[in-house]
Order: structure tokens, then sequence, then C-alpha cells
């Protein structure tokens, strides 16, 4: 008689993996994700087929899919899982120290100076931890926050998109414009298209983009625009070199140091408007981490961002600020 396979029977490991490849397209992703051989990962993929008496896997198809009954298996053992990562962080969560493995998300913003000295703070504070860093846009830390590929997303997140995520809001960081330094006009003006400086805008597959359309939009503004880019860094020196006027935050407009002396500031003209920019984490990110993470990034923030930006425009000082 064919012996049932009871829970003991099933590895952790191999239930982790198969949740990872019913998001992946390939034995290849999950492997170079998992930080295992692509044998092993199928080795265990096919024990956990074997034990439970059941294809989960199509592994005729490419991409490779979930059949119906690994389509069951999945929805019944994500809550599980979660519920035991949830279980060991609560665990550790005293003890930042004990950490082993860390992956950290964030939008750029933060890469020139803040995010280096992160990593090296956290590498103190957390000797034991291999750190996996990520760049990437807001929405796609959003979705690997969710299918659990991070642990910590450090970027702009809209509130109706983070579910079952842990948010923090760290940082007000309004919007403001910026214009040539040699040209004498008013930033009232240049938003109302009475000049002729063209609009030199993000690109509108960003989240910052579609902040500023929406604002414009209910102001009622259409701003001509000439150039559309996704870097922030290129924008200014197009401002810069005279080319038009953009709309950024404080926050991006500290990352172009090198054109400060070729542009001007101002507050955003009318009613104003500002992004968050938070923390969100997955359920079973330790509390204690978590901790760390946020105090740390806000010392970071106040030190190389807020001080020198409210000190070369002291009229950010209400607007650009920490969140309690």
């Amino acid at each position: 008689m064919t012996r049932e396979p009871s829970i003991r029977d099933l590895s952790l490991k191999s239930l982790e993996l198969f949740q990872l490849a019913a998001h992946r397209t390939s034995l290849q992703e999950v492997a170079a994700e998992a930080g295992l051989s692509v044998s092993t990962v199928s080795h265990h993929l096919r024990t956990l087929e074997r034990q439970l008496g059941t294809s989960l896997l199509d592994h005729t198809k490419r991409p490779m899919v979930l059949t119906p009954k690994g389509t069951a298996f999945l929805r019944n053992i994500d809550d599980a899982l979660l519920a035991l990562r949830k279980a060991k962080a609560e665990a550790t969560a005293g003890a930042p120290k004990d950490a082993s493995y860390l992956r950290l998300g964030a939008i750029e913003d933060f890469d020139s100076d803040i995010i280096p000295e992160l990593a090296v703070r956290l590498s103190h504070a957390m000797p034991r931890c291999d750190f996996l860093y990520h760049t990437d846009q807001s929405q796609t830390l959003i979705t690997m926050l969710r299918e659990r590929r991070l642990d910590l997303g450090i970027a702009s997140f809209p509130a109706d998109q983070l579910d079952a995520l842990v948010q923090r809001s760290l940082l007000r960081d309004p919007f403001v414009v910026v214009l040539p330094a040699d040209r004498e006009v008013s930033a009232d003006d240049v938003v109302r298209g009475k000049t002729d400086l063209p609009f030199l805008r993000f690109s509108g597959d960003l989240l910052i983009a579609r902040q500023i359309a929406a604002q414009l939009s209910r102001l009622g503004l259409s701003a001509p625009s000439r150039f559309e880019c996704a870097s922030d860094r290129t924008l200014m020196a197009m401002v810069a070199a005279g080319a038009g006027w953009t709309i950024t935050t404080p926050m991006l407009f500290s990352r172009g140091r090198r054109f400060h002396d070729q542009v001007r500031l101002h507050p955003f003209p009318g009613k104003t408007f500002a992004r968050t920019l938070s923390i969100a984490a997955t359920p079973d990110c330790a509390l204690a981490v978590l901790d760390l993470v946020d105090t740390t990034l806000r010392t970071l923030i106040a030190e190389h961002t807020l001080a020198p930006m409210i000190h070369q425009a002291p009229w950010l000082t209400e607007q650009f600020r920490l969140i309690d």
C-alpha cells in the first residue's frame, strides 16, 4: 500500500523553490535568483512532484508554466510559507546582528550618496548578513516585494498598490521648478507657457512623470514639451545648457550638484504638491531590521540631502522634510 506523503516529507527548500518557479519562466532564472545550480533546483522540484504524486510544472512548455494542480497547490502553500517566514522573522526580531540575508531595492534617487553609506553602516550592524541590492523604478520594486524577491524597498509607492506590504513614510519631497540661470523669466510665466522656453519632462512611463502630469492637468496647464527622458541628471544638464525648463524635486535636484551654478531653483507657483518617499517591506521582514534601515536612512537623508538643500534654498524648510 502506498503511503501518503506526510508534512515532514516535504522539504521547505523544495516548497520555496516551487513558489519561486511559479513566478519565473525558466529553471535558469530560478537557479540564478536562488544562488543554486540548475540541477539542484531541478532535483528539488522533481522530488516535490514525486512526493506529491503529481506534476506541478509543465516541463515541456517554454516558458515554464504551472499545471492546474500546480496552480491549486501554489494557492494553498502561499499563506503557509508566509506564516513560516514571518515566524522566523519574529524569532530573530531582536537581533539584526544575527540576520543572514537581506534583499534591498531602491530607486536610483538614493544612489549617489545615501545607498553606499547605508550599505557600509548595515554591514557593520549586520556582520553575518549577505546583502543583495537592486535599483529599479518604483513600480518594479512593488512587484518584486509582492513576489517576495525583495525584503525591503525604498521608493515612491502609490498607497493603493501596497496591499499587504508594510509601509513607512520617510520624506516629503516637493515638486519644484528649475530654470536656466541666465534667463530672467518667472517660474509662473514659464509654467503657464508664456515664454519661449520648452518643457523638458520625465519619460511618461515613470511614476514621477504621471504625478507631474496629473497636477498640471488639475491646474488646467498644458506646457509645450520638447524633450522627454528618464534621467533626472540629463534633464538638469539640458536646463543648464539653456535648452528649456523642468519640474523636479529637491531630492533629485541635489544629485545634479555640478549644474547648480548654471540653474535656478524656484517653488512651484500657486498650489504646491509633493511626492512621498517611503520604505515598504514584506510582512515577514524582521521588525528590527526594518527599524534599523528606517533609522539609518533618516540620518543619512538629513545629513546628505536635507541640510545642504535647505541651506541653499531656505524656503524649502517647511516643504522638504522627514515625515514622523
